[in-house]
């Protein structure tokens, strides 16, 4: 059985176990995957995913799974999330971005500075 998150494809990872002699072995950090059912409002339908739990934080800070494929580029999912998001595209339609205002990535000293030139 494999032990990769389904959506984003964090998998096992190695390091070492350090002694208090500072003597290393080699270990394995698994990930906490945890096996949920995920529903797609857009889709009206629900997936059982293996997902780890960092991935399920995300999915609920972007408020539901429609919303985090939405959020996070294709370059980030596998294959099976970027099938459900390309579902989930045709269903709704392209996503539109935001548009970024110039001011807001300025520090905010260099933001008040430009203000008082444009007021000027």
């Amino acid at each position: 059985m494999v032990k990769k998150c389904d959506i984003s494809g964090t998998g096992v990872m190695s390091g070492n176990n350090v002694s208090h002699a500072n003597n290393r072995t080699r270990r394995r950090f698994l990930p906490n995957l945890q096996v949920v059912s995920l529903f797609s409002e857009a889709l009206n339908q629900t997936f059982k995913l293996k997902v780890c739990t960092k991935t399920l934080r995300s999915i609920e800070h972007n408020g539901g799974l429609d919303g985090y494929l939405e959020a996070t580029s294709g370059n980030k999912l596998t294959l099976e999330a970027q099938k459900i998001k390309k579902a989930l595209i045709a269903k709704k339609g392209p996503i539109a971005k935001p548009e970024k205002k110039a001011v807001r990535n300025q520090p905010a000293r260099v933001a008040k500075v430009a203000a008082k030139k444009a007021a000027k």
